[in-house]
């Protein structure tokens, strides 16, 4: 009796043993016409393996790369697509290149810094001191997700000035702020109203399984 630990190692396990044994049969076959219609015939049995991936772009493509992977990329045949070549199948993806643009405050995100240099861009006039003013408004919702007891606005002021390297100027006198307060309670809100979405989810999903 053979056990599979005894056995040649697969090199896609997940089509198994039959499919392989197909493919070592399929390299023997020497009328290359033959080899070509054996081919063909192992796609279409591998596809039917997994027939919820038939809608996945390039599905037949994949299969075929599969079949040279199995047979060591040692099948003559045409293949209908350029499959993936044997040196590129173990070469390391290309290293991604991480972000290491500096955050000067991470709990306001890049995003509000980059909007505070598109303001200082910006001609003065009303647009520009509306726009100053929701982005104002904006780092001080985001500062209270991070510290939920409160923020002065002279504080969200100072940051302001420092991300616009000094251009912006607000103060009391020129910028009234949505109250802390007022900002916590929507905050509760919304999380209570999510909170309630999500379990209405799960509960029509569960009386749905049950119908």
């Amino acid at each position: 009796m053979d056990y599979n630990t005894e056995l040649k190692r697969l090199a896609l396990p997940e089509y198994g043993r039959n499919i392989q044994n197909m493919v070592d049969h399929c390299l023997a076959i020497e009328d290359r016409a033959e080899r070509q219609r054996c081919a063909t015939a192992i796609i279409n049995t591998m596809g039917n393996l997994f027939p919820h991936l038939r809608d996945i772009n390039d599905f037949k493509h994949i299969l075929w790369d599969h079949l040279a992977i199995m047979s060591d990329f040692k099948l003559d045949i045409d293949f209908p697509y350029e499959v993936i070549k044997k040196e590129d199948l173990y070469s390391k993806p290309p290293r991604i290149p991480y972000n290491n643009n500096r955050f000067y405050y991470r709990h306001y995100g890049k995003i509000i810094e980059q909007m505070i240099q598109k303001a200082n861009e910006m001609e003065g006039g009303e647009e520009r001191d509306y726009l100053i003013y929701l982005l104002a408004n904006q780092m001080k919702k985001s500062y209270l997700t991070w510290n939920k007891d409160s923020v002065e606005d002279t504080k969200i002021f100072v940051d302001m000035n420092e991300l616009s390297q000094g251009t912006i100027r607000l103060n009391d006198g020129n910028c009234k702020l949505t109250d802390s307060r007022e900002i916590l309670a929507r905050n509760v809100e919304t999380t209570k109203t999510n909170t309630n979405n999500n379990n209405n989810k799960k509960h029509n999903r569960k009386n749905n399984r049950q119908q």
